[in-house]
């Protein structure tokens, strides 16, 4: 891959965390030199997982399409294990559950790699829906059934088809945008992460309205309005590397940081009612990968299929 407005890309973001990096231990040494400061180590952490993800992801981006999709694929095989380890399941369930790991899972990746947008769309909420119960049902295992076999649904609809949506931008026809699928996904990205981060900072500096404090004590409705705001501009910053103009890449911007925080807030109900803080501890000071993906899994389909609409030639 040689596309150098990805590689600036990538530069530009490098220099961000380098600048992080800098200003985290100078305000280690000034405010928490024992380690106690639990808002600097917090920022510490959070930095040093940044490089590590977008080390990974930058990687896949330099190697091209096929990298790419094959890392997408093992985000969604490990959110998925994460997301199934907080579930009800009976010995009945485990070949329904090989099915959606082996079967169901790589063949959804495939899909979005041919280019087959027909079967790729309806594969999970379709054809997985209606027989994975089945072969559930067949183990007469009755106990839960209803419960165990939705959490396994909703483990495939928003861990495997809402992630595959991200690399399937690659694959949209757009006039006059061929061959640079790769920017989209990543200004994609770089707006649903922008936009989680920002309410977190923006929340933690200004938000005093709580939006749901049963479910989460960090989304607040200032957080909302200014990770809204900062998310518009810095999509419409970059519109020169999507196929909108600046409006355009505003407004797409508001609906995948809306989107975003959609996502943030049910997974976190999900989390509540499991009794969890995170979904795992894969990525020190941002939980497990589903902890990552909650500004992605509602964006990423509403965002494809919005710029498919709008935008594409098929």
């Amino acid at each position: 891959m040689t596309d150098p407005v990805l590689l600036r890309l990538l530069l530009g973001t490098g220099g961000v965390l380098l600048v992080s990096t800098f200003a985290g231990a100078w305000l280690r040494r000034r405010f928490s030199a024992d380690g106690t400061n639990a808002a600097v180590e917090n920022f510490n952490t959070r930095v040093s997982a940044w490089w590590v993800m977008v080390i990974f992801v930058g990687a896949a981006f330099l190697l091209g399409r096929t990298t790419l999709i094959l890392l997408f694929a093992l985000i969604s095989f490990s959110a998925l294990r994460e997301f199934l380890t907080l579930t009800s399941k009976a010995r009945g369930d485990h070949l329904a559950l090989a099915a959606a790991f082996f079967i169901v899972l790589p063949l959804q990746y495939w899909l979005v790699g041919i280019n087959w947008y027909g079967l790729f769309t309806i594969l999970i909420p379709v054809y997985a829906f209606l027989f994975l119960p089945v072969v559930s049902a067949l183990s007469g295992a009755p106990r839960n059934f209803l419960t165990r076999v939705s959490e396994t649904q909703w483990g495939l609809m928003v861990c495997v088809y809402a992630v595959s949506h991200v690399p399937a931008l690659m694959e949209l026809q757009i006039p006059g945008y061929e061959g640079r699928g790769l920017r989209l996904i990543a200004w994609f990205l770089i707006v649903a992460q922008a936009s989680d981060e920002l309410h977190y900072v923006w929340g933690r500096f200004l938000g005093t309205h709580l939006i749901a404090p049963s479910i989460s004590r960090s989304k607040s409705w200032e957080g909302l309005a200014g990770s809204l705001v900062s998310a518009g501009l810095i999509g419409a910053l970059l519109y020169e590397i999507t196929p909108f103009n600046p409006w355009q890449a505003g407004a797409m911007a508001l609906v995948v940081a809306l989107m975003g925080f959609f996502g943030g807030i049910v997974m976190s109900a999900i989390k509540r009612d499991r009794g969890v803080k995170d979904w795992g501890h894969m990525i020190a000071g941002h939980g497990g990968f589903l902890d990552r993906l909650d500004s992605v899994v509602f964006a990423a389909p509403v965002f494809f299929h919005l710029t498919r609409y709008f935008w594409s030639s098929v």
